[in-house]
């Protein structure tokens, strides 16, 4: 088994791999993106918090006709014996969702929808501590508990409206939910959340369209569900510019993904320079997944997450979140969380 030691790295690594190009494409000169400054004095914390709970695995989600969806509890089990055959499990620091979700999600659905998922046997209240395992990241990197985290959760998030019903697997909008949080919770100003799921994540877009203070990034297959994420769609009023949808054709590669990343969201981060990063983590982008047709390997989730640690180490002192949304091939999906954390240690 593996200690924490053999997966921590300097900063240094990182520079020396980035200075390769994504995917060899060339990547911007630090020059060319870094923010104006770090984000103050705030406590820094080191290490990678893991956020897990095994009553994630008690929502089920079945169909009227009997069927079920490839979002399963065994997602999360799959992920849990691949960190633990790694060693993942103990060079990560363990946080437990014990954050307060209710007054956050009320804040943000509306009662209606609100009332109609808590009537959901099982999976209302687990929706409800997806949220709570968000927030319970947020708090421990906004206070220096650990420096980035990871939160195993689910249901995912990012495609919950206000419809009073699941969406696209999703109940309770848990990245929108989050970024609110960070700011009001511990004030932090300007929230930059990245989404690289093979999905639109059109309720984070929805929840921050006209909000100057999220910049949204979503890198995705325009015409798959939910049929959002036109990249004509870039925000409006004080928002205008900070909604950026990239769209992806079936088959896309590493250098087809990390080529949005060098020549539009590393601009625009540099721009915007946020206080905290989030990430919403759907590892269906990864090759042969069952509801995504890219192409993408497990470097590219490695490389992904070097990049968005980077702008957190540029503008925010590192404070990265991370949050589990779709990915449904099991083993897949179990490979390219695991080059994930294991990229999420590196300091």
């Amino acid at each position: 088994m593996r200690t924490t030691s053999q997966f921590t790295t300097t900063r240094r690594r990182f520079v020396r791999d980035a200075a390769l190009g994504a995917a060899g494409l060339g990547l911007l000169p630090a020059a060319a993106w870094s923010c104006a400054s770090p984000g103050g004095a705030r406590p820094r914390g080191t290490g990678t918090g893991l956020v897990w709970d095994s009553r994630y695995l008690d929502h089920v989600l079945i169909r009227p006709d009997g069927g079920r969806p490839p979002e399963i509890p065994e997602r999360l089990v799959r992920i849990r014996e691949e960190l633990v055959a790694r060693g993942l499990d103990e060079a990560t620091i363990a946080l437990a969702p014990d954050a307060e979700p209710r007054p956050h999600i009320e804040a943000h659905h509306t009662p209606e929808h609100v009332a109609a998922i808590r009537e959901l046997n099982v999976t209302g209240p687990v929706a409800e501590l997806a949220v709570s395992g968000a927030l319970a990241g947020i708090d421990a990197v906004a206070t220096g508990q650990v420096l980035n985290a990871f939160c195993a959760i689910r249901p995912p998030g990012h495609h919950a409206n206000n419809t009073g019903a699941e969406e696209g697997f999703c109940y309770y909008s848990n990245a929108a939910v989050a970024a609110k949080y960070a700011q009001q919770a511990y004030g932090f100003e300007r929230v930059l959340v990245i989404d690289w799921d093979y999905h639109h994540g059109n309720a984070t877009q929805n929840a921050f369209y006209d909000d100057p203070s999220v910049l949204f990034f979503s890198a995705h297959d325009w015409g798959a569900y939910p049929g959002t994420g036109d990249p004509s769609l870039t925000g409006e009023g004080e928002g205008s510019g900070l909604n950026i949808n990239v769209h992806l054709d079936c088959g896309a590669t590493d250098a087809d993904m990390l080529g949005r990343w060098d020549d539009t969201l590393s601009p625009a981060v540099a721009a915007f320079d946020p206080d905290f990063v989030i990430v919403s983590a759907g590892f269906d982008s990864r090759q042969d997944d069952l509801l995504g047709c890219f192409a993408l390997t497990d470097d590219a989730f490695r490389r992904m997450t070097r990049l968005a640690m980077d702008y957190a180490d540029a503008c925010c002192e590192g404070r990265l979140v991370s949050l589990l949304e779709g990915g449904y091939n099991l083993d897949g999906t179990a490979l390219a969380t695991a080059a994930h954390i294991e990229t999420l240690l590196e300091e």
